[in-house]
């Protein structure tokens, strides 16, 4: 087993490529391992993290036509970005989605969708056989059950994939609080999509009467 460890196996937005997977309303009206409203703000903020950092987005659903569109939650952040529409159930099967990540020239593939069963796993597990650094948002993923979604996880964990959650993205990203030409955008996805987190921030700048974005979220 190879180990992911050491600096180099952190995710840099230069290197990152995401892939958001049947984010639709089929998929959502069936999902029971989250609270639905958490993963459609987790999608959408993961949206706007990635535009933020520059970090090319690839939609895609899957026979749209019978499962609903895209939820605009995420659409509305890439507007004039068409969706890819599949007919495979497996993304890394679909040809037009995989030369769309190859030419970005990324080779970290950051994964959310729904099912995480389904809909996740196929493609993780396929990509990772190809040689490619495969991370999955779990929280703005979500399956059928609590348990097909956390057996999801373990399967593509044992392939070689990489887990994390939105929030942790974040600051993995960020990395660094001098990097100041993303703070804003940061401070005002945490605002509106990390809860507690997000009004706390807001909360502390107003008690210390400091301008939202002259430092991180947290204040720091």
């Amino acid at each position: 087993m190879t180990f992911r460890n050491g600096l180099d196996s952190l995710l840099r937005p230069e290197d990152s490529v995401l892939v958001l997977i049947d984010h639709q309303p089929y998929q959502l009206a069936n999902l029971n391992s989250h609270d639905p409203h958490m993963v459609v703000n987790n999608s959408a903020g993961l949206a706007k993290l990635a535009k933020a950092f520059n970090v090319p987005t690839i939609l895609t659903s899957v026979v749209a036509a019978q499962g609903g569109v895209i939820f605009p939650h995420i659409t509305d952040v890439f507007p004039d970005q068409e969706v890819i529409d599949r007919t495979f159930i497996n993304t890394w099967e679909d040809k037009k989605v995989v030369d769309a990540v190859k030419a970005t020239g990324r080779k970290q593939l950051i994964i959310a969708g729904l099912w995480t069963e389904v809909c996740v796993a196929m493609p993780v597990i396929q990509a990772l056989g190809e040689g490619w650094d495969v991370t999955v948002i779990t929280d703005a993923s979500g399956g059928v059950s609590v348990e097909g979604h956390e057996v999801a996880i373990q399967r593509m964990i044992a392939a070689g994939a990489n887990m994390m959650t939105f929030v942790a993205l974040m600051g993995e990203w960020q990395r660094d609080w001098a990097r100041t030409a993303t703070v804003a955008a940061l401070s005002e996805i945490a605002k509106y999509h990390t809860a507690g987190s997000g009004i706390a921030g807001i909360w502390e700048h107003q008690l210390l009467n400091t301008p939202v974005g002259a430092v991180g979220p947290s204040g720091h």
